[in-house]
Protein backbone atom coordinates (compact mmCIF):
# COMPACT_ATOMS: atom_id res chain seq x y z
CA UNK A 1 0.00 0.00 0.00
CA UNK A 2 1.30 3.06 -0.43
CA UNK A 3 0.56 6.89 1.10
CA UNK A 4 -0.73 9.63 -1.48
CA UNK A 5 -3.47 12.54 -1.14
CA UNK A 6 -7.00 11.81 -0.32
CA UNK A 7 -9.11 10.63 -3.63
CA UNK A 8 -12.67 9.43 -4.03
CA UNK A 9 -13.98 5.94 -3.15
CA UNK A 10 -12.67 2.98 -5.28
CA UNK A 11 -15.73 1.50 -5.55
CA UNK A 12 -19.22 3.20 -6.17
CA UNK A 13 -21.73 2.16 -4.22
CA UNK A 14 -25.80 3.31 -4.72
CA UNK A 15 -25.75 4.19 -1.05
CA UNK A 16 -24.76 7.18 -0.83
CA UNK A 17 -24.29 7.17 3.48
CA UNK A 18 -21.11 4.82 3.16
CA UNK A 19 -17.78 6.02 3.81
CA UNK A 20 -14.69 3.98 2.32
CA UNK A 21 -12.70 5.00 5.27
CA UNK A 22 -15.63 3.27 7.55
CA UNK A 23 -15.99 0.07 5.08
CA UNK A 24 -11.82 -0.58 4.74
CA UNK A 25 -11.40 -0.48 8.74
CA UNK A 26 -14.50 -2.86 8.68
CA UNK A 27 -13.24 -5.33 5.87
CA UNK A 28 -9.72 -5.62 7.61
CA UNK A 29 -11.43 -6.71 11.24
CA UNK A 30 -13.34 -9.26 9.53
CA UNK A 31 -10.32 -10.20 7.69
CA UNK A 32 -8.14 -10.09 10.78
CA UNK A 33 -11.49 -12.33 12.78
CA UNK A 34 -11.21 -14.69 10.24
CA UNK A 35 -7.29 -15.82 11.69
CA UNK A 36 -8.60 -16.39 15.16
CA UNK A 37 -11.31 -18.50 13.79
CA UNK A 38 -9.07 -20.27 11.54
CA UNK A 39 -6.96 -21.08 14.78
CA UNK A 40 -9.65 -22.46 16.47
CA UNK A 41 -10.39 -24.68 14.06
CA UNK A 42 -7.31 -25.88 12.68
CA UNK A 43 -4.64 -24.96 15.02
CA UNK A 44 -3.10 -28.06 17.36
CA UNK A 45 -3.23 -25.84 20.53
CA UNK A 46 -7.42 -25.58 21.35
CA UNK A 47 -7.20 -23.44 24.46
CA UNK A 48 -7.03 -19.75 24.29
CA UNK A 49 -3.76 -18.46 24.41
CA UNK A 50 -4.22 -15.48 26.49
CA UNK A 51 -5.16 -17.82 29.12
CA UNK A 52 -2.27 -19.61 29.27
CA UNK A 53 0.73 -17.80 30.87
CA UNK A 54 3.91 -19.81 29.64
CA UNK A 55 2.18 -19.11 25.54
CA UNK A 56 4.87 -17.96 23.30
CA UNK A 57 5.07 -14.50 21.95
CA UNK A 58 3.73 -15.49 18.10
CA UNK A 59 0.64 -17.30 19.81
CA UNK A 60 -0.01 -14.66 21.94
CA UNK A 61 -0.27 -12.18 19.25
CA UNK A 62 -2.14 -14.07 16.50
CA UNK A 63 -4.49 -14.55 19.65
CA UNK A 64 -4.35 -10.52 20.76
CA UNK A 65 -4.19 -8.84 17.25
CA UNK A 66 -8.19 -9.94 17.13
CA UNK A 67 -9.37 -8.45 20.17
CA UNK A 68 -9.25 -5.65 17.71
CA UNK A 69 -12.52 -7.14 15.45
CA UNK A 70 -15.49 -7.45 17.84
CA UNK A 71 -15.40 -3.74 19.72
CA UNK A 72 -14.67 -2.14 15.82
CA UNK A 73 -17.47 -4.01 14.25
CA UNK A 74 -20.19 -3.39 16.75
CA UNK A 75 -18.87 0.31 17.30
CA UNK A 76 -18.66 0.20 13.30
CA UNK A 77 -22.56 -0.70 13.39
CA UNK A 78 -23.29 1.70 15.45
CA UNK A 79 -21.78 4.19 13.36
CA UNK A 80 -23.55 2.67 9.88
CA UNK A 81 -27.42 3.48 11.92
CA UNK A 82 -26.25 7.00 12.61
CA UNK A 83 -25.69 7.34 9.10
CA UNK A 84 -28.69 5.69 7.94
CA UNK A 85 -30.56 8.05 10.41
CA UNK A 86 -29.86 11.14 7.79
CA UNK A 87 -32.38 9.50 5.54
CA UNK A 88 -34.49 7.43 7.19
CA UNK A 89 -37.28 9.73 9.91
CA UNK A 90 -36.71 8.19 14.29
CA UNK A 91 -39.77 6.21 13.86
CA UNK A 92 -38.77 4.73 10.18
CA UNK A 93 -35.09 4.09 11.90
CA UNK A 94 -37.12 2.52 15.09
CA UNK A 95 -38.75 -0.04 12.22
CA UNK A 96 -35.66 -0.95 10.51
CA UNK A 97 -33.81 -1.40 13.88
CA UNK A 98 -36.02 -4.05 15.64
CA UNK A 99 -36.16 -6.23 12.39
CA UNK A 100 -33.03 -6.06 11.69
CA UNK A 101 -32.10 -6.86 15.72
CA UNK A 102 -34.77 -9.79 15.47
CA UNK A 103 -33.45 -11.26 12.59
CA UNK A 104 -29.57 -10.98 13.63
CA UNK A 105 -30.84 -12.80 16.97
CA UNK A 106 -32.49 -15.26 14.77
CA UNK A 107 -29.68 -15.78 12.73
CA UNK A 108 -27.11 -16.56 15.54
CA UNK A 109 -29.28 -19.29 17.08
CA UNK A 110 -29.92 -20.88 14.27
CA UNK A 111 -27.55 -20.26 11.27
CA UNK A 112 -24.10 -19.43 13.07
CA UNK A 113 -24.39 -21.56 15.59
CA UNK A 114 -25.28 -24.60 13.48
CA UNK A 115 -21.87 -23.36 11.15
CA UNK A 116 -19.97 -23.68 15.04
CA UNK A 117 -20.92 -27.38 15.66
CA UNK A 118 -22.58 -29.06 12.29
CA UNK A 119 -24.64 -30.63 14.54
CA UNK A 120 -28.06 -28.67 13.85
CA UNK A 121 -30.05 -31.72 15.70
CA UNK A 122 -27.78 -32.00 18.84
CA UNK A 123 -24.34 -33.09 19.73
CA UNK A 124 -23.87 -36.85 21.68
CA UNK A 125 -20.36 -36.18 22.62
CA UNK A 126 -19.60 -34.81 26.19
CA UNK A 127 -20.18 -31.68 27.45
CA UNK A 128 -23.08 -31.51 25.55
CA UNK A 129 -25.11 -35.00 25.72
CA UNK A 130 -27.13 -34.46 22.62
CA UNK A 131 -28.40 -30.39 23.62
CA UNK A 132 -28.28 -28.43 20.85
CA UNK A 133 -25.62 -25.98 21.33
CA UNK A 134 -26.41 -22.40 20.72
CA UNK A 135 -23.91 -20.35 21.23
CA UNK A 136 -24.38 -16.22 21.51
CA UNK A 137 -21.67 -14.31 20.77
CA UNK A 138 -21.05 -11.31 18.40
CA UNK A 139 -24.38 -11.13 16.00
CA UNK A 140 -26.63 -11.64 19.06
CA UNK A 141 -24.78 -8.77 21.30
CA UNK A 142 -25.05 -6.63 17.58
CA UNK A 143 -28.68 -7.58 17.25
CA UNK A 144 -29.74 -7.16 20.73
CA UNK A 145 -28.25 -3.71 20.82
CA UNK A 146 -29.80 -3.15 17.90
CA UNK A 147 -33.23 -3.73 19.46
CA UNK A 148 -32.15 -1.50 22.38
CA UNK A 149 -30.52 1.19 20.09
CA UNK A 150 -34.48 1.46 18.21
CA UNK A 151 -35.88 2.91 21.16
CA UNK A 152 -32.79 4.83 22.46
CA UNK A 153 -32.41 6.73 18.90
CA UNK A 154 -36.09 8.42 19.59
CA UNK A 155 -34.57 10.35 22.09
CA UNK A 156 -31.41 12.06 19.91
CA UNK A 157 -28.03 11.20 19.57
CA UNK A 158 -26.92 13.03 22.52
CA UNK A 159 -28.83 10.92 24.63
CA UNK A 160 -27.19 7.63 22.95
CA UNK A 161 -23.88 9.06 23.37
CA UNK A 162 -24.23 10.03 27.20
CA UNK A 163 -26.09 6.39 28.12
CA UNK A 164 -23.11 4.68 25.92
CA UNK A 165 -20.35 6.80 27.69
CA UNK A 166 -21.93 5.70 31.07
CA UNK A 167 -22.28 2.09 30.49
CA UNK A 168 -18.84 2.27 28.62
CA UNK A 169 -17.31 3.77 31.45
CA UNK A 170 -18.89 2.33 34.53
CA UNK A 171 -20.08 -1.03 33.86
CA UNK A 172 -16.44 -2.61 35.62
CA UNK A 173 -18.06 -1.08 39.01
CA UNK A 174 -20.28 -4.14 38.65
CA UNK A 175 -17.16 -6.50 38.85
CA UNK A 176 -17.42 -6.85 42.55
CA UNK A 177 -20.59 -7.82 43.16
CA UNK A 178 -21.80 -9.62 39.67
CA UNK A 179 -22.05 -12.87 39.75
CA UNK A 180 -18.75 -14.33 37.73
CA UNK A 181 -18.58 -17.17 34.95
CA UNK A 182 -22.38 -17.76 36.40
CA UNK A 183 -23.33 -21.55 35.68
CA UNK A 184 -26.45 -23.68 34.89
CA UNK A 185 -27.73 -22.36 38.20
CA UNK A 186 -27.72 -18.42 37.69
CA UNK A 187 -30.99 -17.09 36.62
CA UNK A 188 -30.73 -15.30 33.38
CA UNK A 189 -30.46 -11.97 33.92
CA UNK A 190 -26.29 -12.65 34.57
CA UNK A 191 -25.57 -13.07 31.24
CA UNK A 192 -26.12 -8.86 30.67
CA UNK A 193 -22.45 -8.98 32.32
CA UNK A 194 -21.55 -12.60 32.52
CA UNK A 195 -20.81 -15.19 30.21
CA UNK A 196 -22.98 -17.96 31.69
CA UNK A 197 -25.09 -21.55 30.17
CA UNK A 198 -28.68 -22.16 30.30
CA UNK A 199 -30.30 -25.51 29.58
CA UNK A 200 -33.50 -25.01 27.95
CA UNK A 201 -35.26 -28.04 26.56
CA UNK A 202 -33.12 -29.43 23.94
CA UNK A 203 -31.03 -26.58 23.94
CA UNK A 204 -28.12 -25.86 26.05
CA UNK A 205 -27.26 -21.93 25.22
CA UNK A 206 -23.75 -20.22 26.09
CA UNK A 207 -24.20 -16.77 26.64
CA UNK A 208 -20.16 -16.13 25.86
CA UNK A 209 -20.61 -12.47 25.01
CA UNK A 210 -22.42 -10.72 28.33
CA UNK A 211 -24.24 -7.89 26.49
CA UNK A 212 -24.41 -4.96 28.70
CA UNK A 213 -20.94 -3.68 27.82
CA UNK A 214 -21.60 -4.15 24.09
CA UNK A 215 -24.84 -2.03 24.09
CA UNK A 216 -22.69 0.35 25.41
CA UNK A 217 -19.79 -0.11 22.49
CA UNK A 218 -22.89 0.56 19.68
CA UNK A 219 -24.44 3.42 21.57
CA UNK A 220 -21.16 5.15 21.66
CA UNK A 221 -20.85 4.30 17.85
CA UNK A 222 -24.30 6.03 16.88
CA UNK A 223 -23.96 8.72 19.36
CA UNK A 224 -20.62 10.16 17.83
CA UNK A 225 -21.52 9.44 13.96
CA UNK A 226 -21.40 13.19 13.91
CA UNK A 227 -17.70 13.25 13.66
CA UNK A 228 -18.02 10.97 10.29
CA UNK A 229 -20.45 14.15 9.04
CA UNK A 230 -17.37 16.62 9.07
CA UNK A 231 -15.41 17.39 6.09
CA UNK A 232 -12.59 14.87 5.52
CA UNK A 233 -9.57 16.99 6.84
CA UNK A 234 -11.20 18.02 10.13
CA UNK A 235 -13.01 13.92 10.56
CA UNK A 236 -9.63 12.37 9.84
CA UNK A 237 -7.93 15.21 12.89
CA UNK A 238 -10.78 14.72 15.39
CA UNK A 239 -10.20 10.61 14.70
CA UNK A 240 -6.38 11.05 15.26
CA UNK A 241 -6.74 13.34 18.52
CA UNK A 242 -9.42 10.63 19.87
CA UNK A 243 -7.38 7.34 19.01
CA UNK A 244 -4.33 9.35 20.17
CA UNK A 245 -6.32 10.10 23.80
CA UNK A 246 -8.17 6.82 24.07
CA UNK A 247 -4.26 4.79 23.40
CA UNK A 248 -2.85 6.82 26.07
CA UNK A 249 -5.46 6.60 28.70
CA UNK A 250 -5.73 2.74 28.44
CA UNK A 251 -1.69 3.10 29.06
CA UNK A 252 -2.32 5.15 31.81
CA UNK A 253 -5.50 3.24 33.35
CA UNK A 254 -3.41 -0.07 32.77
CA UNK A 255 -0.12 1.23 34.17
CA UNK A 256 -2.22 2.21 37.16
CA UNK A 257 -4.27 -1.17 37.96
CA UNK A 258 -6.73 0.63 40.01
CA UNK A 259 -9.85 0.77 37.63
CA UNK A 260 -11.00 -0.49 34.71
CA UNK A 261 -10.17 -4.42 34.39
CA UNK A 262 -10.74 -6.85 36.77
CA UNK A 263 -7.54 -8.69 35.87
CA UNK A 264 -4.63 -6.80 36.75
CA UNK A 265 -0.87 -7.60 35.23
CA UNK A 266 2.05 -8.59 36.88
CA UNK A 267 5.48 -8.21 36.09
CA UNK A 268 6.38 -12.27 34.93
CA UNK A 269 9.85 -13.60 35.99
CA UNK A 270 9.64 -15.08 32.04
CA UNK A 271 11.15 -11.35 31.56
CA UNK A 272 9.96 -8.31 29.69
CA UNK A 273 7.91 -9.91 27.22
CA UNK A 274 6.09 -12.01 29.42
CA UNK A 275 5.51 -8.92 31.37
CA UNK A 276 4.24 -7.21 28.48
CA UNK A 277 1.82 -9.48 27.41
CA UNK A 278 0.55 -9.92 30.82
CA UNK A 279 0.06 -5.70 30.30
CA UNK A 280 -1.97 -6.22 27.01
CA UNK A 281 -3.84 -9.49 28.61
CA UNK A 282 -7.15 -6.95 28.98
CA UNK A 283 -10.67 -9.14 29.65
CA UNK A 284 -12.89 -9.72 26.68
CA UNK A 285 -15.60 -11.32 28.65
CA UNK A 286 -17.15 -8.75 29.46
CA UNK A 287 -15.10 -6.08 27.43
CA UNK A 288 -13.25 -4.05 30.14
CA UNK A 289 -12.77 -0.69 30.05
CA UNK A 290 -9.46 -1.31 28.92
CA UNK A 291 -10.08 -3.85 26.80
CA UNK A 292 -12.17 -0.96 24.71
CA UNK A 293 -9.66 1.64 25.06
CA UNK A 294 -7.24 -0.61 24.16
CA UNK A 295 -8.54 -1.52 20.92
CA UNK A 296 -11.19 1.34 20.20
CA UNK A 297 -8.09 3.69 20.41
CA UNK A 298 -5.26 2.30 17.84
CA UNK A 299 -8.74 1.55 15.72
CA UNK A 300 -9.44 5.53 15.41
CA UNK A 301 -5.88 5.92 14.74
CA UNK A 302 -5.96 4.03 11.69
CA UNK A 303 -9.46 5.41 10.30
CA UNK A 304 -7.89 8.51 10.71
CA UNK A 305 -5.17 7.64 8.12
CA UNK A 306 -7.12 5.37 6.17
CA UNK A 307 -8.29 8.17 2.85
CA UNK A 308 -4.79 8.04 2.59
CA UNK A 309 -4.61 4.36 1.54
CA UNK A 310 -5.09 3.51 -1.95
CA UNK A 311 -3.65 0.12 -4.31
CA UNK A 312 -5.71 -2.97 -4.45
CA UNK A 313 -5.09 -4.46 -0.91
CA UNK A 314 -7.42 -1.27 0.26
CA UNK A 315 -9.77 -2.47 -2.63
CA UNK A 316 -10.59 -5.54 -1.25
CA UNK A 317 -10.74 -4.62 1.92
CA UNK A 318 -13.53 -2.40 1.37
CA UNK A 319 -15.08 -4.69 -0.85
CA UNK A 320 -14.96 -7.16 2.22
CA UNK A 321 -16.20 -4.17 4.41
CA UNK A 322 -19.12 -4.31 2.57
CA UNK A 323 -20.72 -7.77 3.02
CA UNK A 324 -19.46 -8.08 6.42
CA UNK A 325 -22.89 -10.76 6.96
CA UNK A 326 -22.12 -12.27 3.77
CA UNK A 327 -18.45 -12.83 5.17
CA UNK A 328 -18.63 -14.07 8.75
CA UNK A 329 -21.59 -16.76 7.89
CA UNK A 330 -19.75 -17.62 4.72
CA UNK A 331 -16.09 -17.98 6.42
CA UNK A 332 -17.70 -19.98 9.50
CA UNK A 333 -18.82 -22.78 7.34
CA UNK A 334 -16.10 -22.95 5.09
CA UNK A 335 -13.50 -22.97 8.05
CA UNK A 336 -15.72 -25.46 9.78
CA UNK A 337 -15.54 -28.05 6.68
CA UNK A 338 -11.83 -27.19 5.95
CA UNK A 339 -11.18 -29.10 9.91
CA UNK A 340 -13.19 -31.91 8.86
CA UNK A 341 -11.29 -32.52 5.59
CA UNK A 342 -8.14 -32.04 7.85
CA UNK A 343 -9.30 -33.96 10.31
CA UNK A 344 -9.78 -36.77 8.04
CA UNK A 345 -6.48 -36.36 6.55
CA UNK A 346 -4.86 -36.88 10.03
CA UNK A 347 -6.79 -39.92 10.48
CA UNK A 348 -9.72 -38.86 12.49
CA UNK A 349 -13.48 -39.96 11.77
CA UNK A 350 -15.44 -36.88 10.54
CA UNK A 351 -18.24 -37.33 12.88
CA UNK A 352 -15.18 -35.98 15.66
CA UNK A 353 -15.52 -32.88 13.69
CA UNK A 354 -19.60 -32.21 14.43
CA UNK A 355 -18.73 -30.11 17.73
CA UNK A 356 -17.43 -27.15 19.06
CA UNK A 357 -13.72 -26.43 18.49
CA UNK A 358 -13.04 -26.27 22.43
CA UNK A 359 -14.06 -30.23 22.02
CA UNK A 360 -12.11 -31.34 18.78
CA UNK A 361 -9.92 -34.12 19.28
CA UNK A 362 -6.56 -34.27 20.68
CA UNK A 363 -3.25 -34.43 18.53
CA UNK A 364 -5.07 -32.97 15.97
CA UNK A 365 -4.61 -29.88 14.22
CA UNK A 366 -1.48 -28.23 12.46
CA UNK A 367 1.72 -25.80 13.61
CA UNK A 368 1.01 -21.99 13.63
CA UNK A 369 2.36 -21.50 10.29
CA UNK A 370 -0.37 -23.86 8.74
CA UNK A 371 -2.68 -21.76 10.44
CA UNK A 372 -1.53 -18.68 8.82
CA UNK A 373 -1.31 -20.47 5.18
CA UNK A 374 -4.52 -21.87 5.70
CA UNK A 375 -6.22 -17.99 6.72
CA UNK A 376 -4.92 -17.04 3.17
CA UNK A 377 -6.73 -19.84 1.68
CA UNK A 378 -9.25 -19.42 3.89
CA UNK A 379 -9.44 -15.52 1.89
CA UNK A 380 -8.84 -16.16 -1.53
CA UNK A 381 -11.61 -18.94 -1.92
CA UNK A 382 -14.22 -16.10 -0.28
CA UNK A 383 -12.72 -12.95 -2.66
CA UNK A 384 -15.18 -14.20 -5.57
CA UNK A 385 -18.16 -14.99 -3.52
CA UNK A 386 -17.91 -11.95 -1.45
CA UNK A 387 -17.18 -9.89 -4.25
CA UNK A 388 -20.46 -11.04 -6.18
CA UNK A 389 -22.33 -10.02 -3.21
CA UNK A 390 -21.01 -6.70 -2.72
CA UNK A 391 -21.88 -6.14 -6.65
CA UNK A 392 -25.22 -6.94 -6.73
CA UNK A 393 -25.59 -4.52 -3.03
CA UNK A 394 -24.06 -1.50 -4.95
CA UNK A 395 -26.02 -1.47 -7.75
CA UNK A 396 -29.43 -2.74 -6.45
CA UNK A 397 -31.56 -1.04 -3.47
CA UNK A 398 -34.17 -3.44 -2.59
CA UNK A 399 -35.32 -3.84 0.76
CA UNK A 400 -34.16 -6.96 1.62
CA UNK A 401 -30.70 -6.53 0.77
CA UNK A 402 -30.29 -4.36 4.11
CA UNK A 403 -30.60 -7.84 5.90
CA UNK A 404 -27.40 -9.36 4.04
Amino acid sequence: MTLVAEQPAVVFDRRAYRLTSIDMLRGLVIVVMALDHVRDYLSAYHQNPTDDPNVSLSLFATRWITHFCAPVFVFLAGTSVGLMADRKTPLELNGFLLKRGLWLILVEVFVISTAWTLAPLGIEAAPFHGHIFIVMQVIWVIGASMVILAGLQLFGQRTCLFTGAAIVLGHNLLDPIWPAGGGLGWPLWVALHSPMSKVAGPFGVWFAYPLLPWIGVMLLGYGTVGIFRFPPARRNATLLRMGLVLTATFVVLRALDVYGDPHGWQVQARGITATMMSFLNTTKYPPSLQYLLMTLGPAAILCAFADRIHGAVKDALVMFGRVPFAFYVAHLYLIHALAVVLGISQGFAASQFLTYFLFLPKRYGVSLPGVYFAWILVIAMLYPFCRWVAAVKARRTDWWLSYL
